[in-house]
């Protein structure tokens, strides 16, 4: 019997020698993403969300959102995380559901419309952050006189991969409020009560990230020498555990001072950039992406990257990232570029 001979019995069998197995792991030696970097630009994003407010409404499909669908990729933004924007307009009100992805929104335009969710009302103003973590009720009302956009970040892809796909529709339209605003932020913030310390294992409440105390921290550390990396960069923390800001996603935001390019490293996350102010260039792999306010970009894992503000003002850039799963997994390694 010939080796092909036995393979093929092998087959027959549904069976596989590790020697039959194309591309097996140890004929790489480092990452090879499946996708190239991508830039969405803002001008596009935003025409498209004002033209679907003539086809949508949101009761019809639950939410008018838009994805940032990688050409590369059969769904998603990268393969572990989807990102896209939403917008909401006067009146209006997304229905109530829960689902096993968590998301987070990141507000990019417009203030007086609120999320809730489990029950608490979180209002929404520009810069804000507001996390959605998996399997909580929630939904969005606008009641001021001007839409609101927002972006959803989620792991769409990761959830697919491992097909937990849980959902779940409301028994009604809308959720009832039964906490205040602010409840989460007292009982969990970084002042808190000594039993909230004590919830539940795995539990994570909503929570959300104030732009105006973002800004805050973002000003006072530019102040400082930063990372030679990323500019000034800081992490929402879980505030529960202090670790990411969710499970499987983590979300970050930079802050690049007028002229400043950072050195390059690279790193086994994928991550996707949205420029919520000012305007740059990062360079990855040698492919430069151009980007101003609202442009959104896909960093894929293992690639060389540096960033760049080619302006005279702050640029500042908000991502969300997949390492909080790839650490969890023991899968996280960095390499940063050796000087000349």
């Amino acid at each position: 019997m010939s080796l092909e001979d036995f393979n093929q019995e092998l087959r027959e069998k549904n069976l596989i020698g590790y020697w039959m197995i194309p591309n097996r792991s140890d004929s790489f030696r480092e990452p090879k993403p499946s996708f190239s970097p991508f830039l969405w630009r803002w001008r596009e994003i935003h025409d498209s969300l004002e033209k679907a407010v003539g086809y949508i409404r949101p009761e019809e499909a639950y939410r008018r959102f838009i994805g940032f669908q990688h050409p590369d990729l059969k769904l998603g933004t990268s393969h572990t995380l989807l990102m896209g924007a939403q917008m909401v307009c006067p009146g209006e009100r997304a229905p109530a559901h829960r689902h096993m992805m968590e998301a987070i929104r990141f507000i990019v335009k417009g203030r007086g419309a609120c999320t809730i969710v489990e029950g608490e009302q979180f209002p929404m103003e520009e810069g804000d952050l507001i996390t959605t973590p998996n399997w909580s009720w929630h939904d969005h009302v606008n009641a001021a006189e001007q839409p609101i956009v927002w972006l959803d970040g989620a792991n769409g892809p990761m959830v697919h991969y491992f097909q937990v796909i849980f959902a779940e529709p409301y028994a009604q339209s809308q959720q009832a409020v039964v906490r205040p605003v602010g409840w989460s932020e007292r009982h969990y913030g970084v002042v808190r009560p000594r039993e909230a310390t004590a919830a539940r294992p795995g539990f994570r409440p909503p929570y959300r990230y104030r732009w105006e105390e973002t800004e805050r921290a973002l000003e006072a550390r530019s102040e400082g020498p930063g990372d030679p990396f990323d500019g000034v960069l800081l992490r929402f923390v879980d505030p529960i555990t202090g670790g990411p800001t969710l499970p499987s996603m983590s979300c970050e935001i930079q802050l690049l001072r007028p002229g400043e390019k950072t050195r390059s490293h690279r790193h086994s996350t994928t991550s996707i950039f949205h420029a919520f102010r000012g305007r740059g260039v990062t360079v990855v792999e040698n492919e430069r992406l151009e980007w101003e306010k609202g442009d959104s970009f896909v960093l894929p894992l293992w690639s060389w990257h540096h960033h760049e503000n080619i302006s005279k003002e702050p640029a500042i850039l908000f991502s969300i990232n997949d390492r909080s799963a790839v650490e969890a997994l023991g899968f996280y390694r960095e390499e940063e570029e050796k000087r000349g």
